[in-house]
């Protein structure tokens, strides 16, 4: 097989763009590097294809190792014709390989090997070889009795023979691939629920009554045609399976897929044998062909359905990772708790931790006078702007305390719910212990809390992403491909934003391109020892840190004060020549780089980027690139996102009505809508059909995490706490 042909044929490729793209990640480039940096070699692919690349790269390698896995092992069994080679050659899935080595596969202890040990494979062939037989069946059936292998009578030696067709049949690749289409097209999946242990009765009033209240009602009696179920059902039903609440079956016209099976199965239409071969059939169906394909059919259905629920997770994790940060703010961090208090920090424009307290102003020690003392004094004294609060227990009556506090004391601070999740596994977490060795764990996450408004991604990329709490069923979907997504999701998004190399963390340092824990640690530890960096190349004196390294990584490492200009750009170092000279040519001195913009503005008017590019030596991709830094030195991406919605005072669910307008701010998007903060305790739910006035068959096509939307209210549950939205006209 030829990958790099194949795989640019499945993304409509050219051959050229994909055997450049493998080129570079075999030379260990990462797909950040390649995307921003080496846009000449893959014709400005971007990151989504330069994955996918990657991601078709793995599998087919995969394929390909595994082809030769079997091609071997069939071989040495001196079993492998030109016919069944020819075949193996031409599967593009696993499946398909694993389908065809079945029949090849050492097997344990079956009915089938129990009966092929007794010697009954030539009866069984004899079944297959004479559909036309006119003899004596009986007389042929007693040749095969042999009291010593344990076969006494023609009927014990007729089962025999029955079981090896059984699994003869259920080890033919088309009869396997037959049922699974079969399955994936015809069938309906139905759910019921798990009936208690011991008996049969009818369920118990106290057991109907229980069943409202339980997750998987909706699913005790449900039924769905496998083409239109839809992944997070799929989640639902595996994790409702799991915890032994439902039972799940496939229906299905079986009379159908069994005369299917024996048509595949049988190269002739008739024979003097079909009754023994209906049985076998029949068999082989029920006890071996249909367990495995169902398997094969419901992990198939999971793997799409935890493609589809990673992906959700994976934008949700990106859009919340680019919020844009509060810079420059003295920012108050609130933990609301009641019993063990609401523990609060003070943070400059920086980050750094200044000062802590805990207050008690809710039950049960409601000292609610004394906590507002206490946050009006730490307000005044360090000139705080903005205060974050976590939105977990205790939020909304924090929030209605500090509301009070901004009205009756006329501050000109604001307040912003921030969401709390992962803080406290941030607060007990190594790198917690490192920054703040001397604070109790309890007294960390209202840091956590504050900075995640003044830098979300350097805040966030300390915690696992999984914790951050932007998913649905994120415990339930295949775990090693999720982190290995949400990986690359941060990733993508450090490189995306870049890094201050004199203020930035080893948990943010890790992420850069080309970058690992240990030489992220050398980094700092060289930041300590010798001061600020003041340019880029002194990054080659970091132990660890080498030319492919420094390739990879400097330029989306940057300093804002450094010597160079440039160091605080995405220009990386190898373009600094032709950046000089681009400069050169029109009489702009490096160290105006700031005042460039209008001048650089008039390059392509003037002269056009093609033709600038040859004079100058470099691609037009990279031109483009470096003028575009040019015009905008230090920007980060971040700053064009929506800003969080500052509040001053509280919105009670009492105070709604149907028909109000309001502003929110987009808290997750999930498969059948979006969840949003409109002020209130209570996210209200903006379901999908509520979203535009077309049909919307994702989300995620329309908003994102962080995204501030208009909505109208449509539905008020005081009781349940719950909020109806629409966003359509």
């Amino acid at each position: 097989m030829n990958i790099h042909y194949n795989i640019a044929k499945e993304l409509n490729l050219k051959n050229e763009q994909v055997e450049s793209v493998i080129k570079l990640l075999k030379e260990d480039a990462t797909i950040p590097f390649i995307a921003r940096y080496r846009k000449e070699h893959t014709g400005g692919l971007d990151e989504e294809v330069l994955r996918q690349v990657e991601d078709r790269l793995s599998y087919l390698t995969l394929l390909e190792d595994r082809r030769g896995t079997i091609l071997k092992s069939i071989e040495e069994q001196g079993k492998l014709t030109d016919e069944l080679k020819n075949k193996i050659m031409d599967s593009v899935k696993l499946t398909e390989l694993e389908d065809l080595y079945l029949p090849y596969k050492p097997k344990r202890r079956t009915k089938g090997t129990i009966a092929k040990a007794k010697g009954l494979e030539p009866l069984a062939l004899f079944l297959l070889d004479n559909p036309k037989f006119e003899g004596n069946i009986e007389k042929k059936l007693s040749e095969f009795i042999n009291p010593e292998l344990g076969i006494e009578s023609i009927e014990e030696a007729l089962q025999g023979a029955k079981d090896i067709i059984a699994e003869m049949i259920n080890d033919n690749a088309e009869v396997r691939k037959s049922v699974r289409e079969y399955l994936q097209a015809e069938s309906v999946i139905k759910s019921e629920r798990v009936k208690e242990k011991g008996s049969n009765k009818e369920v118990s009033e106290k057991q109907k009554e229980k069943d409202k209240k339980e997750i998987y009602q909706i699913y005790y009696d449900f039924s769905i045609d496998i083409r239109i179920i839809k992944p997070y059902q799929v989640l639902a039903l595996n994790r409702g399976e799991k915890e032994k609440a439902l039972k799940i079956s496939f229906i299905f016209d079986e009379p159908t897929i069994i005369n299917l099976v024996l048509k595949k199965f049988l190269k002739y239409e008739e024979t003097v044998f079909i009754e023994i071969f209906k049985e076998a059939t029949q068999d082989a169906f029920t006890r071996l062909t249909l367990p495995s394909i169902e398997r094969e059919v419901r992990a198939q259905l999971t793997e799409i359905a935890d493609l589809h629920a990673i992906e959700i997770f994976a934008s949700n994790l990106r859009q919340l990772l680019l919020q844009p940060p509060m810079m420059n703010k003295i920012i108050m961090g609130i933990d609301p708790g009641f019993y063990s208090g609401s523990k609060v920090a003070i943070l400059d424009v920086t980050g750094k931790y200044i000062e802590g307290v805990t207050i008690y102003p809710h039950p049960p020690q409601n000292r609610s006078s004394e906590a507002k003392k206490i946050l009006l004094n730490l307000t005044i004294k360090h000139k705080v702007e903005i205060i974050a609060i976590g939105n977990g227990t205790a939020s909304r009556e924090t929030e209605m305390l500090i509301a009070e506090l901004i009205r009756e004391s006329q501050l000109s601070c604001h307040y912003v719910i921030v969401s709390e999740a992962g803080a406290s596994v941030y607060s007990a977490s190594e790198v917690a212990k490192k920054e703040f060795p001397d604070l109790e764990a309890s007294q960390r996450g209202n840091i956590s809390i504050g900075r995640r408004l003044l830098d979300p991604l350097a805040e966030l990329v300390k915690i696992d992403p999984k914790s951050i709490g932007v998913g649905l069923y994120q415990h339930d979907v295949d775990q090693k491909l999720l982190n290995q997504k949400l990986d690359k999701v941060v990733e993508s998004c450090v490189n995306y934003v870049g890094v201050n190399l004199n203020t930035a963390s080893v948990s943010l340092l890790t992420h850069v391109s080309g970058l690992n824990k240990r030489i992220a640690e050398n980094i700092i530890k060289f930041r300590e020892k010798t001061g600020k960096f003041k340019s880029r190349v002194e990054l080659k004196e970091v132990t660890g840190l080498g030319e492919k390294t420094f390739e990879q990584s400097a330029g989306f490492l940057k300093i804002p004060d450094g010597d160079n200009p440039l160091d605080n750009t995405f220009i990386h170092p190898e373009s600094y020549q032709s950046t000089k000279l681009i400069l050169q040519k029109f009489n702009i001195p490096l160290t105006h780089l700031k005042d460039s913009q209008q001048v650089i503005s008039l390059i392509s008017v003037k002269q056009g980027t093609k033709k600038l590019s040859e004079e100058i030596g470099v691609g037009e991709p990279t031109l483009v690139d470096i003028i575009e830094n040019l015009k905008r030195p230090g920007r980060d991406p971040r700053e064009e996102m929506p800003k969080p919605i500052l509040r001053s005072d509280i919105l009670k669910i009492e105070d709604l009505q149907e028909g109000m307008k309001l502003k929110g701010t987009v808290r997750n998007v999930v498969d059948f809508g979006a969840f949003v903060d409109i002020g209130v305790k209570q996210d209200g739910l903006l379901h999908v059909s509520q979203m535009a006035n077309r049909f919307i068959k994702n989300p995620l096509d329309l908003i994102n995490v962080g995204d501030i939307i208009d909505v109208t209210i449509t539905g008020i549950d005081i009781a349940r706490g719950r909020i109806s939205l629409r966003m359509k006209e």
